[in-house]
């Protein structure tokens, strides 16, 4: 089981250090202390209940897909040329940028502040892992 100090549970929560301190206080989340003596928390119950508090705005479509990545966000910028375009949008704590057609986004009407959906159905997903004896 990984233990991870309270800074980097707030961290990849998006919270501060006292609301990890708090959750902690009243049974959110169970801690330990490590070899040193310093407060930690479990990584996979950090990230599951990252998993629990996201909120991400619901799907205003009705469509269904097989793919079941699906952003809901607002479009922040646009980068276009006669032919390509590069979309990106803010999605929650996300951003997504989406390269596509000139003609897909004159077709969508898309501009900055549109609200859209980024739909996500990928062969190859990369993980990396930071490398513990880099300098």
């Amino acid at each position: 089981m990984t233990q991870i100090r309270i800074r980097d549970a707030a961290a990849f929560l998006a919270v501060s250090d006292d609301t990890v301190r708090r959750w902690i206080d009243v049974g959110v989340l169970e801690s330990t202390r490590d070899a040193s003596g310093r407060t930690v928390v479990d990584a996979l119950a950090v990230a599951l209940l990252g998993r629990k508090n996201a909120v991400l705005p619901a799907d205003p479509s009705e469509i269904g897909r097989s793919a079941r990545n699906r952003l809901v966000g607002v479009v922040t910028d646009i980068r276009m040329d006669t032919v390509m375009a590069q979309v990106e949008l803010q999605c929650g704590p996300h951003r997504i940028v989406s390269l596509m057609s000139s003609d897909a986004v004159r077709e969508l009407a898309l501009e900055p502040g549109s609200v859209a959906i980024a739909v996500v159905k990928a062969t190859t997903v990369i993980i990396e892992t930071p490398d513990a004896n880099a300098p």
